[in-house]
């Protein structure tokens, strides 16, 4: 296990400005001194300014995605991607109508993504603290917050040309790079958090993600076993 890093609090720059500095140097400059750096701002003591950064990013996505999907859809084609307003079960048959309802809908997009965030980062650091991680809920959310918001921001466009042919799959294969960087850097920043090896750091991240599938695959088989009785039942003479 590592030796505790003493490393001098490093102050955020204020304004949007400093957010983007923050943004940029957790990305462009991903080291265990600059993570351990950024936990240990006054900005980190509380959750308030990482949850702001995953609200505001998840706002900006669903309006850039209601965007991109209208034109697609004016130009003819068909979004993988669906809107919001597909997705909360009305199918507007206006690309226009289908815009206004996702920009209108977009803060409800930014709270469920506060909500999956805290959860997730949530899990994460309950597993560090069994593997006697030293660091705190507020601080990993806001090294993660830093990391993660400026790929939503980066990854928003790429959802909605999946479905187009050749460009589909460089967009794939774009976002599968990004998301494979994005991953390393969280798991730095787990390890810089919380001061501990990168076996520990591993655990934490992986586990928690081991148990979600594992979850999802029971609740899908006994929901199929359980569609499977119905109709079983319902061809039953």
């Amino acid at each position: 296990m590592n030796e505790q890093m003493n490393v001098p609090a490093a102050p955020e720059p204020s304004g949007f400005a400093g957010w983007f500095t923050t943004w940029i140097t957790a990305v462009t400059k991903p080291s265990e001194q600059t993570y351990a750096a950024m936990a240990e701002r006054p900005e980190a003591q509380t959750i308030n300014q990482s949850f702001l950064w995953v609200f505001l990013a998840g706002t900006f996505v669903a309006i850039v995605s209601g965007v991109l999907s209208a034109i697609l859809q004016m130009a003819g084609f068909t979004p993988q991607i669906p809107a919001f307003s597909e997705l909360a079960g009305s199918a507007p048959r206006s690309p226009l109508l289908s815009l206004v309802i996702s920009v209108c809908a977009s803060p409800i997009s930014g709270a469920f993504s506060v909500l999956f965030f805290a959860i997730y980062v949530g899990v994460i650091q309950w597993v560090a603290k069994m593997f006697k991680g030293t660091g705190t809920f507020s601080q990993l959310a806001y090294v993660t917050a830093a990391i993660s918001v400026p790929f939503s921001v980066v990854t928003s466009p790429l959802s909605p040309f999946f479905t187009l042919g050749a460009v589909g799959y460089c967009a794939s294969g774009i976002l599968l790079l990004l998301t494979l960087y994005s991953i390393y850097l969280q798991l730095l920043a787990v390890k810089a958090v919380n001061k501990f090896g990168w076996g520990e750091a591993a655990g934490a991240y992986f586990l928690p993600l081991l148990l979600f599938v594992c979850i999802c695959v029971c609740v899908s088989v006994a929901f199929g076993a359980a569609i499977a009785s119905m109709l079983g039942q319902g061809f039953a003479p």
